[in-house]
């Protein structure tokens, strides 16, 4: 298997999702902007979405793909029952964690929001709006469970395509919404969990040629389905600490007004790089480094390890110089449009910019934390992501009176910096760090292309300063063009540096 070929397909996919949620979040920006009605919703979708990413982009692999594999190693059968086993119980799981949230909802969004209880209308429209969309958890749950056999099978393309059903059912909410005068905010979260029933198909279609479902109502709890459910909940914990502080984030931010919504546009710019350095790359790469390690390949398993980090540096530098570089020219032209001021682009893009500092070490947790995962050690990772969580609240707290809510980009991505030095720590002192000499090298070339990449596009932010501003109507095609011209001067950069051959990613 190529890991770069595997990465790319699956980029793909998740580009064009991401590209269909920015076009989402556009009209969001756009009838909504950062008023109660876009609070409540970004609220409401905050916790199923948070799952969604925790699950769906990874995280379940991580104890998933382990053990499926392990089992189907030693015979099909054995790896036939061992996923009925995992997914009956999570089903069970699943329907007592929504029926609960459902009757506790108030008591959820008070966690969660708890600076919405001074305005009695934002916290009921959250109260309503969380109803709605908390039964997509279920469904986009079992989702990634079908996308941890297919990622088992080397299968990555219905499992990133997967999201796109949700962009493309909001998309349809907002239009429709428009057009015949309904509350958008309201439809937009009936569309969540509609999106995720639809999704949930999507994946069982495609999973059938590997795996045919058999849900039991009387199952045997054999000690590897234990196993796996004692290491899923530190690995959910560990790979989706970036998520975990983002929905930290969101419960300090409720106390300032408008400041969720900042948080959330500036989040879905980040991620879209996140999705590509991180969740790709470590989503093709654990199947293939679980079996190297579990068959003793020690040598394969360096050779993955190297162009994994590898790949995640090719993607997360370059972004990380952009976001800080173009931070406001990226929200103006992105949401700088009706109900979304001047002032909302000015607060959101110095989010973006602080989040932009901590795109390298958030695209390096995911990869790090599969080196132990692959291991089947989720206990490591686990505790190092409670640190870095247990840092970036206490840094938000104690600054948040002084900083209001930008201390949470800031917070995030110090405590994540921090972590990456502890997981380099731990992973020397295992011996699990097993890297090729050549990796340095390639590193300090990504460096090179990163840095023409910056030269150009402060060079051409300047020259087309007068077409970016926020009053100007086709301010987003410069933009688009801008960033275009200097992702292509990187690309060029890299490929004249001999990063990017295909060759140089084989797995084996």
């Amino acid at each position: 298997m190529n890991l770069l070929s595997s990465a790319t397909i699956f980029s793909f996919f998740t580009l064009l999702s991401r590209i269909l949620g920015y076009f989402r979040d556009i009209l969001i920006a756009i009838f909504l902007g950062a008023s109660i009605f876009a609070d409540a919703f970004f609220v409401a979708f905050r916790l199923p979405n948070t799952f969604r990413r925790l699950f769906a982009e990874g995280t379940f692999n991580a104890a998933f793909i382990p053990s499926y594999t392990s089992a189907k190693l030693k015979n099909q059968k054995e790896g036939k029952l061992f996923a009925d086993h995992i997914l009956s119980l999570l089903l069970l799981v699943l329907l007592f964690i929504v029926t609960l949230a459902e009757i506790f909802t108030p008591f959820l969004v008070y966690l969660i929001a708890p600076g919405f209880i001074a305005d009695e209308l934002k916290f009921n429209l959250a109260v309503e709006f969380t109803r709605i969309t908390f039964p997509f958890l279920l469904f986009v749950s079992l989702s990634s469970f079908f996308s941890g056999v297919l990622n088992s099978n080397n299968k990555f393309a219905a499992a990133a395509a997967a999201p796109i059903i949700l962009n493309i059912i909001l998309i349809s909410s907002i239009l429709i919404s428009y057009y015949y005068g309904l509350n958008i905010a309201k439809q937009l979260s009936y569309g969540v969990t509609i999106a995720g029933i639809i999704q949930l198909v999507f994946l069982i279609f495609f999973t059938l040629e590997f795996y045919k479902p058999n849900i039991k109502l009387i199952f045997k709890i054999t000690p590897k389905v234990k196993f796996f459910f004692r290491k899923l909940l530190p690995s959910i914990f560990s790979s989706g600490v970036t998520q975990i502080n983002i929905l930290v984030g969101t419960i300090i931010a409720s106390f300032q007004s408008g400041a969720v919504s900042y948080l959330y546009y500036a989040d879905r710019i980040y991620q879209i790089n996140l999705a590509i350095a991180g969740i790709a790359v470590g989503t093709v790469s654990l199947p293939v480094l679980s079996k190297a390690f579990q068959s003793k390949k020690y040598r394969k398993v360096s050779n993955i390890q190297s162009k994994s980090l590898q790949l995640s540096l090719l993607f997360s530098i370059p972004a990380s110089l952009a976001l800080i570089i173009a931070s406001e020219e990226i929200i103006s032209g992105l949401f700088g449009y009706g109900t979304f001021s001047p002032k909302d682009v000015e607060m959101t893009s110095k989010a973006l910019m602080f989040f932009g500092f901590g795109v390298i070490a958030f695209a390096l947790i995911k990869i790090l934390s599969n080196f132990f995962f692959a291991r089947d050690n989720t206990k490591t990772p686990f505790y190092i992501s409670s640190f870095i969580v247990f840092l970036n609240v206490l840094i938000s707290i104690v600054f948040f009176n002084y900083m209001g809510f930008l201390i949470i980009p800031i917070a995030t991505s110090i405590s994540t910096w921090i972590g990456v030095l502890i997981f380099f720590h731990y992973l020397m002192k295992k011996n699990y760090l097993l890297l090729q000499k050549k990796l340095f090298s390639s590193i300090f070339k990504i460096l090179i292309s990163s840095a023409i990449m910056a030269l150009v596009l402060v060079l051409a932010l300047e020259k087309f300063s007068s077409y970016l501003t926020y009053s100007y109507t086709y301010k987003s095609v410069y933009l688009i063009i801008i960033v275009g011209f200097a992702g292509v001067v990187y690309l060029l950069s890299c490929y004249l540096l001999g990063l990017l051959k295909i060759k140089n990613y084989k797995s084996n």
